[in-house]
Parts: structure tokens; sequence; C-alpha cells
């Protein structure tokens, strides 16, 4: 028994073309990623969601980076503009769980008022002296059990907030100090180093429902990058423990070699459940589409687990959360 496309696909402006619309129809893809060509009035965005519904005919989740700070596809005015995660945690110091929390929560109650009810986030990656600038600034503390504690108040957050958190970068990306939508990171440290560090917060995370891979090598488990590696994908099943739904990073970012069908089809094989492809051409996104194939009988159960995580939120009360939130940043909040 085969289930949904294999794939998180994209839309090249505000509106679904009718070539995009047929290939949706036809490729069935899980879900759908969001960026902000895509992005323009919030009847525009919801009209947008419904497109990508109607396309594949059924409810689907659609999900986008809005991390706050450098990744934040929705800006001002429809969206809060927030500093960098790092920056907020910092900041709010003891405090820093709860005021997380409120963040993403803010930021859960944005992205339901318009039809997207995924966001990428928590990330888990644990950040380094060396951490490369892309990413350092993006993860939420130093130590482990920093990461731990606020990467659960971000969780918490969106699916209260009745959005699906998708936990990244597994199985760790803080020790990169190549940026991987470049070039491609590796990593020699010792794998029983890696357990009481890098892997410990997806350890502490793995009921969530959703995770996405790392373009990073780490050779203490594999020669290849972990997306493409059926060792890490083992790793991240059994040591880690993880058993929701694994996307992968953009398969289109420069730290995985081949074209993108063989990348979709070594993902697969390795163990990825679902091909994440952003920003190509039609033709691309239907040979990938074809190259990924359907979710096998597991992997449906996965997705429709995933789905099923999306609750109704719960209430809000939006002056509240913002006064707590104030009071808890000693009046900065937003940059």
């Amino acid at each position: 028994m085969s289930g949904f496309g294999a794939t998180i696909l994209d839309a090249t402006g505000l509106r679904l073309t009718a070539d995009e619309k047929a290939l949706f129809r036809e490729a069935d893809p899980f879900g759908f990623i969001l960026f902000a060509r895509n992005i323009d009035t919030p009847d525009q965005i919801r009209a947008l969601c419904d497109d990508m519904r109607e396309a594949v005919g059924r409810d689907c989740l659609i999900t986008i980076d809005q991390e706050g700070g450098r990744v934040q596809r929705l800006r001002a005015p429809l969206a809060r503009e927030w500093m960098a995660p790092l920056d907020h945690a910092e900041q709010a110091g003891e405090d820093a769980a709860r005021a997380m929390y409120l963040r993403y929560r803010l930021i859960a109650h944005e992205l339901r008022a318009l039809g997207i009810d995924s966001n990428c986030a928590p990330l888990s990656d644990i950040a380094g002296a060396d951490t490369h600038p892309f990413l350092r600034n993006r993860c939420y503390g130093e130590t482990a059990e920093e990461v731990i504690s606020l990467s659960r108040a971000v969780a918490d957050a969106h699916l209260d907030g009745g959005v699906v958190p998708v936990l990244k970068h597994i199985p760790g990306h803080g020790r990169a100090v190549a940026d991987s939508h470049y070039d491609l990171p590796h990593v020699t440290t010792p794998f029983e180093e890696l357990e009481g560090t890098d892997l410990a917060p997806f350890r502490a995370l793995n009921d969530l429902p959703m995770a996405m891979t790392a373009h990073i090598v780490f050779e203490a488990i594999d020669a290849r990058p972990a997306t493409l590696s059926s060792a890490a994908m083992g790793m991240i099943r059994q040591q880690i423990g993880f058993d929701g739904l694994i996307m992968t990073d953009d398969i289109s970012m420069k730290a995985l070699a081949g074209s993108p069908q063989e990348i979709a089809q070594h993902s697969r094989s390795a163990g990825c459940d679902i091909v994440l492809l952003c920003n190509a051409d039609l033709p691309t996104r239907a040979a990938v589409a074809e190259a990924a194939g359907p979710l096998d009988e597991i992997g449906q159960k996965r997705a429709e687990k995933a789905i099923a995580a999306r609750k109704t939120p719960a209430p809000l009360d939006i002056e509240a959360a913002e006064a707590e939130l104030a009071a808890l940043m000693g009046g900065k909040v937003y940059v």
C-alpha cells in the first residue's frame, strides 16, 4: 500500500499556476513550504494555502521557516520582527524557557491566522565557539541542557498554538564550521562525545512528530552526509530513538552532490521519509517527485501521525502574552 507523495514542494509565486496545480495533483506531495516570494497580503497567503490543499485534494501541512531573527519569511506588518533566537534567550536569562515559549506561541498564532500549520522549529543544534555564523545566533544555547530546555518550550508553544513543529537539524549541526548551503561540513568528533552533546537534545525531543536532517558528515558514523547515510538514519532511529516523520533539509543546497533526482533517491534509500525540494523549476520538481516516489506503509503512518499532531489552538490572550514577555525581556522584545 502506497501513501502520499514523499515530497514537500514549493510554489513559484503568489498563487499556483495551472501547471503547478496539475503537477501537485499528480505528485500528491505530503505538504508544501512557503518562502518570501510567496508572501504579500494576509488574504493572498490564505488563498495560496487554499490553492495548495485544493490541488492535492486533501488536508496537508503547509510549513515555513519562521524562526525569528535572520530566518523569518513573514515580516512586518504581517508578523512581529524578532531578534535572533540566541540573543532572545540570552537577554531573558533565567526566564529564557518561558520567554521562548511566549515568543513561539505568538509566532504560532500568526501562522495559524494565515493558514500555515507547521514551522521549521525548534532548532536544537548546540552553538559552539566555531559554529558557522549562518547558524550560530539561530541556536538557543551553548550546552545540551540549555538547548533541551528551550527546545521543549518552543515545541510546546507550537503544539499549543495548533502548529506542527519540525525539529532540526537532526542529528546536530552545531559543529559545522562551513555553511551547508554552499559546502559540505565535516565533523571529526568521536561518537562518544557526540552522544553526550550534539545528539542529546534530539534524544530528549524524540517524541516530536517531525524532524529535518542535517547535510553534514559525521566521520564517526559514515563518510556520507547524514541525509544520504543509512548508518546515520539508523542511528537516529535507534540510538536517538526518533520515530517521527523525517524530512531532508533542502536537497538543492550545495552540500549534496549529484542531480536532484539522484539525491532524492539516495535520501529515500538511506531512510528519509520525505524529500524537501526548494527553489526549483517545474520540470525539476516533477522529476524529484517521481524519483522520491510515494511513502511506504510505515512512512504513511508517520505522515498521518504528524498531521494529527496539529490540534485546535488553545486560547491565547495576546495582550497578556505580550505584556508578560516584555516584562521577562526587560522591555526589549522586538527589533
